[in-house]
């Protein structure tokens, strides 16, 4: 099941990059960290978070009263609208996603996830970064980060 919510993230990615031939140049390793922007809303701290390429970070955030978390995708640099999506899963919800082309970042997506691990992913352009199993207690998360 967690191939099929990864492939139908990825075909969102896929169509909103369509038409787009060249590929970006990476950029350089002093490229600044985007920092998580607020907009999960008050009540939620960063718990989680993974670098997509040279492009920008995904940040898992969790609210402890509410027991949700959120992720969003974050841009090292806001600028013309490329391909973004932010995804978000916990076992017994339905995975939830925002795609498209955006400025600066995508998200937020909510699930209630007091008690689970959660799969969450970022992706913007041609980069995406996806990690299962994560912060549930004492199982070790997986993170795959993918360039195409």
């Amino acid at each position: 099941m967690k191939l099929s919510r990864h492939m139908a993230a990825a075909a969102v990615l896929a169509s909103a990059a369509a038409g787009t031939v060249a590929l970006a140049p990476q950029a350089s390793a002093a490229t600044v960290k985007a920092a998580y922007n607020g907009v999960c809303g008050s009540g939620y701290k960063v718990v989680n978070s993974a670098p997509i390429g040279q492009k920008g970070t995904v940040y898992l955030t969790y609210n402890s009263t509410k027991g949700t978390n959120c992720v969003v995708t974050v841009r090292n640099t806001t600028g013309s609208p490329v391909p973004m999506f932010a995804y978000l899963y916990a076992d017994g919800s339905e995975p939830q996603e925002d795609g498209g082309a955006y400025k600066s970042y995508a998200g937020p997506v909510y699930v209630h996830g007091r008690g689970k691990c959660v799969d969450w992913a970022g992706g913007i352009d041609n980069q995406s970064t996806w990690t299962y199993g994560s912060n549930c207690g004492s199982l070790k998360e997986h993170r795959v980060t993918k360039g195409w």
